[in-house]
């Protein structure tokens, strides 16, 4: 009798200690598992749960516009006063709802080229009036003229015909026109053949942005969706030394199993740039644990707070010796216009920028730029890229419009606010395909770890406690 229940006890000790063994061998295994499956799934190629939501995002994503509406043009014009403006929006248009096309795979060096259609649907029920919605914003084409055209015969010639045409330093336009274009008056008059049509975003809806050559991650995971090539370069031409390159993804997603200490790169042919997000916060989106990357102030620091900025220092008057920071100078990549691209009300420029502009109010919470990436496939399942739009305007003694001004201004059009979420199916299929098996998994083995050390304890002490009272 005494001897089956100790044996008993012992088999009992036994199974809990293989339990425990077993719990612990599929902490592991289980993890190379895992491993092993999302590299075959985040694989950009025919067939991956990665490459279906790549050529198509299942994300809604829209951008919002917010416009400057400048309050006082007559005194700004006459006077060079500050610059009173006041933001109207949100204007939203659904955006990136066309799929990749020309996507070919390359399987000599394991890449995968794709143009980005490019298209615009105005959404009125997300927005705060209509497209025919009217403001007054700089007059484009005038402010940009002095900047292309240097010559002083030049701008003689110019300044006859933007008085001909009756135009002025800021002009009234409706939404639809700024954003996607008008013919301007001015530039219909000049004689030499020149694009006449004008707008922020002209051309858009019908163009495409890349050829993109991205790294498929077959041969090597760590690369997956790393641009190789854009337009069939590795350098963009616009800045020296390494600012040119073109590093890292474009932000969809990243290569797997991301780290809190990683440095997130991207590049973004919108800002004419490769740029980086850092690691912010843990957040919980539709039941799947996310780690969320900001863009840090410092990517916009002058060349002094931030040496590794030396090269997107450029040598147009406002830098003030590059002292200034906060704002980027990308006429090299708009044709010499005078474009500058800043986060919204200047979030992090030096005071310098913002101080002939009245009516800004930056705020860290609404104008920051943040990506949300789930850790172990790399997706990107909530994203912000906030970005703002500004021209400048300097003094141009025989340009009538401008003749005035007794100081330089980078003037603020537009913001905007490019957001996406994954969907509720979407994120319901994620929670069962990836984070849930991940998770039962776990819970499999601590379940088993826990159950097999509980077991084994009990019964060891069971089976000592009879011994002990066997032998007296």
């Amino acid at each position: 009798m005494g001897c089956d229940r100790n044996c008993g006890l012992i088999a009992g000790a036994v199974i809990g200690a293989v339990l425990a063994v077993f719990g612990g061998i599929l902490m592991p295994v289980g993890d190379i598992l895992i491993e092993k499956t999302i590299k075959k799934e985040v694989v950009l190629e025919e067939g991956t749960i990665a490459f279906k939501n790549w050529v198509k995002t299942g994300t809604d994503v829209y951008r919002q516009f917010w416009i400057f509406d400048v309050q006082n043009p007559d005194q700004v014009v006459a006077n060079s006063s500050n610059i009173k403006v006041k933001q109207r929006g949100p204007y939203t248009y659904r955006v990136r709802y066309l799929a990749k096309e020309n996507v070919t795979q390359d399987p000599e060096d394991h890449t995968v080229s794709f143009v980005q259609p490019n298209g615009a649907i105005f959404e009125p029920s997300l927005s705060v009036g209509t497209e025919n919605d009217t403001f007054t914003v700089l007059n484009l084409a005038v402010a940009a003229a002095p900047h292309i055209y240097q010559n002083t015969f030049v701008q003689v010639l110019l300044n006859s015909l933007i008085k001909k045409s009756k135009s002025s330093m800021f002009q009234t336009r409706t939404l639809k026109e700024l954003l996607w274009g008008y013919k301007d008056p001015f530039l219909s008059l000049v004689p030499y053949p020149i694009t006449t049509t004008v707008g922020v975003f002209y051309p858009y809806n019908n163009t495409v942005d890349g050829v993109y050559k991205v790294f498929n991650g077959k041969d090597n995971i760590s690369k997956v969706a790393i641009i190789d090539t854009y337009k069939g370069k590795r350098n963009l031409s616009y800045w020296p030394s390494y600012c040119d390159m073109i590093n890292g993804t474009d932000a969809a997603s990243f290569p797997p199993f991301v780290e809190k200490s990683r440095v997130l790169q991207f590049f973004s042919s919108d800002i004419c740039r490769s740029i980086y997000a850092v690691f912010g916060s843990e957040i919980n989106l539709k039941g799947i644990p996310v780690y969320r990357f900001v863009l840090p102030a410092k990517a916009f620091a002058s060349p002094v707070q931030n040496p590794d900025n030396h090269c997107f220092c450029t040598e147009t008057i406002i830098s003030n010796n590059c002292t200034s920071y906060g704002v980027l100078d990308i006429g090299k990549c708009k044709e010499g216009r005078p474009v500058y691209i800043s986060l919204p009300h200047f979030l992090h420029a030096s005071p310098d920028v913002s101080e002939p502009i009245e009516g800004l109010n930056p705020n860290e919470e609404e104008h920051r730029t943040f990506l949300d990436v789930e850790p172990i496939t790399g997706f990107t399942l909530q994203f912000a890229k906030r970005l703002q739009v500004n021209i400048l305007v300097k003094p141009a003694k025989k340009i009538e419009a401008l003749k005035n001004l007794k100081k330089n201004y980078i003037v603020p059009i537009l913001w905007l606010n490019e957001t996406g979420t994954i969907g509720d199916e979407k994120a319901e299929m994620f929670r069962k395909q990836v984070t849930g098996k991940i998770n039962l998994l776990g819970l499999v083995e601590i379940i088993l770890l826990s159950v097999g050390v509980v077991m084994f304890v009990a019964f060891m002490i069971s089976y000592c406690a009879c011994r002990t009272k066997t032998v007296k």
